[in-house]
């Protein structure tokens, strides 16, 4: 199945598309959520819900589709405050849904998702302490994402937050190549476009990536890990003590 911007929309093995906290449930409680969610193919820089927006339905991303989440300023201006991937989900996880949004979510790389009202997921949280025990592990690990980069975008320079973004998005995209124009990666990072040109080309003179048009392409990844600040690797390792198993298995590192 292709999506809007082209891309094959890869799933993964089994009914919950690779999303990893749905595999960690047993199929009890895999049966309270898979019959009642649908599987939709969210294009690139879909957008998923406004802040202010009445939260609905909760999104279980495939293994390769990546969510932000997304803080709007009144002037235009925007910063991303999170990612996820197959680790987790997005939407009314811990409010029960029908609450209005605080920030903007939307697709940062297209591909499938679980989609299940947030009635549903309630009620199955309600049902079954599997399922809310595991909840709890992923929105403690993306709070720490949160927090942490609330210190990385205070403490460190754009250099290492752009390479940390870099590996982030690329610990759960399926591919090398990150549908990443330099005109959004700039309001990612919350920095003007001239100042994201000038660290991609230092990128890509130093071999880690290379720049093409509405793409960033990962050539050495062990190279933007140097590059990257302490960050990414802090939050990694919260996710892995809190919630064994949900964060994606890192691509192969080169030289």
């Amino acid at each position: 199945m292709n999506d809007e911007d082209g891309r094959i929309a890869l799933g993964g093995a089994g009914p919950h598309l690779g999303n990893r906290l749905l595999a960690t449930l047993p199929p009890g409680d895999l049966d309270l959520l898979l019959p009642h969610a649908e599987r939709v193919v969210l294009p690139l820089r879909k957008v998923l819900f406004e802040p202010g927006d009445d939260v609905s339905h909760a999104y279980f991303p495939a293994a390769g589709t990546v969510l932000s989440l997304v803080g709007t300023m009144s002037d235009g201006r925007a910063a991303e405050l999170a990612l996820v991937g197959c680790e987790g989900a997005l939407g009314g996880l811990i409010s029960a849904g029908d609450k209005p949004a605080f920030a903007r979510a939307m697709v940062q790389v297209a591909g499938q998702a679980l989609r299940l009202e947030a009635a549903r997921l309630e009620e199955a949280k309600a049902a079954s302490a599997t399922l809310r025990d595991i909840i709890h592990r992923f929105t403690d690990a993306l709070l720490a994402q949160v927090l942490q980069s609330v210190a990385c975008s205070a403490l460190h320079s754009v250099e290492e937050r752009a390479c940390r973004r870099l590996l982030e998005v690329h610990d759960r995209s399926l591919s090398d190549e990150l549908p990443l124009t330099q005109e959004h990666f700039a309001e990612l990072l919350g920095v003007q476009r001239t100042t994201v040109t000038r660290v991609v080309a230092d990128l890509a003179a130093a071999g880690a990536i290379e720049a093409r048009r509405g793409r960033i392409i990962v050539t050495r990844r062990a190279r933007l890990s140097r590059g990257a600040c302490e960050c990414h690797a802090v939050v990694r390792r919260h996710c892995e003590l809190v919630a064994p198993g949900l964060y994606p298995d890192p691509p192969g590192d080169d030289n």
